[in-house]
């Protein structure tokens, strides 16, 4: 079994490893699953959740072995480690819930549909399931049947997991570069917001875009304070086409 990492200086602090992977391993899920989410506070944008499946006797750890917390990491360093990640990977996606279904749904049941389209859209199938945090966001709610493609195996929470756990930081890097990525795509049609900058997140210069322009097709109207804004000056154009799903290996 990996052995726990741990770096050096002043600073020290517990580096992901394999070892929750590997107890998964050998109680018989070839594949496991990590799952992570991000875009929950953003102001406008989809929240997105990736998913990286590492399967024991193709997982290299040498290859995973710079993946951290995407929090812990500078942009330009996630960017640099995005491809490496996904090569390494058994296979990964990322699944969507836009600003409209956030909105209508509720983060929670947002959150649950970005999990569901995230896992559908990979091309294996996972044995069991590590999420960060405490809140079982893939098996369905407790009396509700299982959707059709459910996951069979354990499906586990782990409190810090992105940074405890090398399959969660892959899924953190994963999705917040991609995220990224399809924000900054956005700023072409929206320019006012700066989301090439901002990625939909609060800020003061997008609070006064919002207070000029009011929101626009891809801002989630649910949040309180957007009540009192103008009409967006794009409040006419067709919301921007965002895919649901996007496949991976």
């Amino acid at each position: 079994m990996p052995s726990t990492r741990v770096a050096k200086g002043p600073r020290s602090r517990e580096l992901p490893d394999l070892s929750r992977e590997t107890q998964l391993w050998e109680g018989g899920a070839d594949v496991v699953a990590g799952l992570d989410e991000v875009g929950r506070g953003a102001w406008a944008g989809p929240l997105v959740v990736g998913v990286a499946a590492l399967a024991a006797g193709d997982c290299d750890e040498g290859s995973l072995g710079e993946v951290r917390d995407s929090k812990q990491l500078s942009p330009a360093r996630r960017r640099q480690l995005f491809d490496t990640v996904a090569l390494a990977c058994t296979g990964w996606a990322v699944g969507l819930a836009s600003a409209a279904e956030c909105d209508e749904l509720g983060m929670s049941a947002a959150q649950r549909l970005a999990a569901g389209r995230a896992l559908e859209s990979l091309a294996i199938r996972p044995g069991a399931v590590l999420l960060d945090g405490r809140w079982d966001f893939v098996s369905p709610p407790a009396g509700s049947p299982a959707p059709h493609g459910a996951i069979a195996g354990p499906v586990r929470t782990v409190v810090g997991g992105d940074a405890r756990c090398v399959s969660l930081a892959a899924a953190s890097i994963l999705a917040k570069v991609w995220r990224d990525r399809h924000m900054v795509r956005q700023a072409g049609q929206y320019p006012a917001y700066d989301f090439d900058r901002n990625k939909g997140y609060p800020c003061p210069r997008h609070r006064a875009a919002l207070a000029a322009w009011g929101p626009s097709a891809i801002h989630r109207r649910s949040w309180a304070f957007m009540e009192h804004l103008p009409s967006s000056a794009t409040a006419g154009e067709p919301p921007v086409s965002q895919p649901r799903l996007v496949e991976h290996r």
